[in-house]
């Protein structure tokens, strides 16, 4: 499955299948898609940018949701173990899942000038980090990937 792109994209259809792939799957599990979780998963969606829980947490204020950060909290716990957000480990900040919906491990290539995202999928157990594991015995069962850069529009021409 190909990366979002750091170029431009039809971000209000983006932004609407992810809202449309997190509903069905709360409504299929029977899980309770609370108007914070869906403001916080609005929130990450509309930009490809990492917000950490207090960014996240002055939005959801804002919009009359609560201002006690275990709101932002519980509400990010819920969108990650779900799979439609991330945790970007280096950034200590969450991203709306590019992939929802679908089993995978996801590498993230973050740019250091203007801070967007952009997410793929990878397979941990292929190429040298698998290799790496297996000669050494080790079963991987989940990979984050973050490597930092400059997208093409921050990159020097």
């Amino acid at each position: 499955m190909p990366p979002f792109e750091f170029q431009s994209h039809d971000h209000a259809s983006c932004m609407t299948s992810a809202m449309r792939a997190a509903e069905q799957h709360c409504l299929d599990a029977k899980l309770q898609f609370t108007p914070v979780r869906r403001a916080a998963l609005e929130i990450l969606l509309s930009e490809h940018k990492a917000l950490g829980a207090y960014d996240i947490l002055a939005k959801l204020d804002a919009r009359g949701l609560g201002s006690a950060p275990p709101v932002a909290y519980r509400a990010l716990e819920f969108l990650v173990k779900n799979g439609f957000a991330h945790k970007v480990e280096k950034l200590n900040a969450y991203v709306a899942c590019a992939h929802p919906g679908e089993t995978h491990d996801p590498a993230f290539m973050i740019c250091t000038s203007c801070d967007s995202i952009v997410e793929a999928a990878t397979d941990p157990q292929a190429g040298q980090l698998g290799r790496a594991a297996k000669a050494a015995g080790f079963e991987i069962n989940t990979a984050v990937l973050e490597a930092e850069g400059l997208c093409p529009s921050c990159k020097p021409t």
